[in-house]
């Protein structure tokens, strides 16, 4: 295994590459950087949470823009839901997930009906202080 995170081998890659969609028709222009570079631009972004915009282009991953584009895409085809279901039907069938030590977030769970409501909060925010210039009690009790 590579001790970087965002790399990405060729057995991963061999899993990952029938996933992703058919690249759209080239427009002339510089010849586009390939998915995996760009897989591995979006991986490295994602782990040292840096800005697309200061994306290295020395590393050879393409520009931040490029790689975004790339991955907006990949997200609008699907490509991650389809890559989620492969990798765990293949961990499946190796027998790798040890479910016993699974954990189910309940926050994703729809509250039976009939359940308690949660208490109303008042806010604890400060409140402006009282006007001392103006009263409404004053201004209708004027006479004339």
């Amino acid at each position: 295994m590579s001790t970087k995170p965002w790399a990405v081998d060729d057995e991963l890659w061999a899993v990952i590459e029938p996933v992703l969609p058919a690249r759209p028709e080239r427009s002339p222009g510089p010849r586009p950087v390939s998915d995996r570079l760009c897989l591995q631009g979006i991986l490295f972004v994602l782990y040292t949470g840096i800005p697309w915009q200061q994306l290295p282009l020395e590393l050879g991953f393409g520009s931040g823009q490029t790689c975004w584009q790339r991955l907006e895409r990949w997200q609008q085809a699907g490509v991650f839901d389809r890559l989620h279901r492969t990798l765990l039907a293949e961990l499946n069938a190796a027998g790798e997930p040890d479910w016993s030590r699974a954990c189910v977030d309940a926050s994703h769970v729809r509250a039976k009906k009939g359940a308690r409501r949660r208490a109303r909060r008042r806010s604890a925010a400060a409140r402006g202080a009282a006007s001392t210039t103006w009263s409404a009690t004053a201004a209708v009790s004027r006479s004339t």
